[in-house]
């Protein structure tokens, strides 16, 4: 006997790892990753590829891929201004050996968009991985970094502006994660 979700009884549904987030432009992903290479090369690690650099808002982890619609018009409610982001400063997280771009003063914009999701996310029945924590805005650049104490980089400052967001499907390999947009969100016009 097949449940109505067309899965056999007891068995999971088919699940996706899912996350929103902001992408940068190529040019500034190109800066990003040249860094994160230059930086891996010298203290060990693991460069995040050029297309896979973004800034997380909210990360869910598995999601049922019949809920992602649900997710979608969730993620459609959420109304913020399109804003301008400054990446400019390169910082170390010795805990989880990141190495990541962060901004020095986040737009207020990027805050609010990151609160409405989660407070979205959760109202429509999704948990979001890391709920209790707060928000800081960053970009991994590299994982697993080797060398604790090697020199950082100078910060030439990154600039993008964001005029949406989207729902990512991330899917893990041996060479890192890779990421496919699922669905777009446009911001509303009135600011970059």
């Amino acid at each position: 006997m097949r449940a109505e979700s067309g899965q056999q009884p007891g068995t999971r549904p088919e699940q996706a790892r899912v996350f929103f987030a902001l992408w940068p432009p190529p040019e500034s992903a190109r800066y990003l990753a040249d860094v994160a290479d230059s930086l891996a090369a010298r203290a060990g690690g693991r460069a995040i590829r050029q297309e896979a650099i973004h800034l997380t808002l909210a990360f869910l982890g598995d999601v049922a891929v019949e809920r992602l619609p649900d997710l979608e018009r969730a993620a459609r409610e959420v109304r913020c201004e399109a804003f301008a982001l400054t990446l400019d400063r390169f910082g170390l997280w010795r805990h989880n050996r990141i190495f990541q771009a962060g901004c020095s003063v986040p737009p207020a914009a990027l805050a609010g968009l990151a609160a409405a999701l989660a407070a979205a996310l959760p109202a429509a029945g999704f948990a979001v991985a890391d709920a209790r924590r707060t928000f800081i805005p960053h970009v991994t650049l590299v994982r697993k970094l080797v060398a604790l104490d090697a020199e950082l980089p100078e910060c030439e400052p990154v600039m993008w502006n964001n005029r949406q967001f989207v729902l990512a499907r991330s899917t893990p390999s041996a060479r890192g994660s890779s990421y496919r947009t699922i669905a777009e969100f446009p911001l509303l016009a009135g600011a970059p």
